[in-house]
């Protein structure tokens, strides 16, 4: 397998076309179907490796859900714990997404990168190894977004950094960006090939990031939503002293 089918087609989907004439039409629909199915679960069960709360847990023997803002995620590190911490928290949540969209390549090329993509989000955000309460998906969902359309993502990272640096707001950016993401998505795809069969799930990872960020939108409007700084702002140590 070339590197091009690898990252187009994946295994299953080239072991379909190889043996097209050979397979029944329930043979390939199985062979699909559990890819897909292969492809979701095993991203979903790397997102659930959310890695601010092993690092809360372990380095300060502390949950990182109890502090800040209560999230779980590389903003509320930051935050409550320093700029160490997030780092670790950025990689962790990082390398999970690229693993997960590495896998859905290889079951099912362009295809299982996306449904990876979205399960790791979902991970993430709703880990079952720690009670369904996690972050908000923000890295996640940007590295996956990177793994299927480098381009799309590269634009994204220009919008964030740009609204961030702006406004100081972390929530904005993220929102702004996801919102935005199926249109950049559709847009630069239809143009490129004529099509984006993926915009579905643009769509899901767009609405799973901002439902994370409700509470993020309601201080924005009320214009009490803390903005981002590179120094810690609460102390770990001290449960009174909250971001709310």
């Amino acid at each position: 397998m070339s590197l091009n089918e690898f990252f187009e087609l994946g295994f299953i989907i080239k072991y379909i076309n190889t043996h097209s004439t050979e397979l029944t039409e329930n043979t390939i629909v199985t062979l699909f179907s559990v890819g897909a199915i292969l492809c979701a679960v095993i991203a979903y069960l790397l997102g659930s490796i959310n890695f601010a709360i092993i690092i809360s847990g372990k380095t300060y023997k502390q949950d990182i859900r109890d502090y800040g803002s209560k999230n779980a995620g590389m903003t509320n590190m930051m935050r409550v714990y320093g700029k160490r911490a997030a780092a670790f928290t950025l990689l962790g949540d990082a390398l999970k997404a690229i693993v997960a969209g590495l896998i859905g390549y290889a079951f099912l090329g362009q295809l299982g990168a996306y449904i990876a993509g979205c399960g790791c989000v979902i991970g993430h955000m709703f880990p079952v190894f720690f009670k369904f309460r996690g972050g908000k998906g923000v890295v996640t969902a940007a590295m996956s977004i990177m793994m299927c359309n480098p381009y799309v993502f590269l634009i994204l990272v220009i919008l964030f950094v740009l609204i961030v640096a702006m406004t100081k707001y972390i929530s904005l950016g993220s929102v702004m960006c996801v919102l935005i993401y199926p249109f950049i998505l559709n847009g630069m795809d239809t143009w490129l090939s004529g099509g984006c069969p993926y915009v579905l799930f643009a769509l899901l990872i767009s609405v799973l990031v901002i439902f994370k960020h409700r509470e993020n939108i309601k201080r924005l409007r009320e214009g009490t939503e803390s903005k981002f700084s590179f120094k810690k702002s609460v102390k770990s140590g001290d449960k009174n002293n909250q971001d709310k």
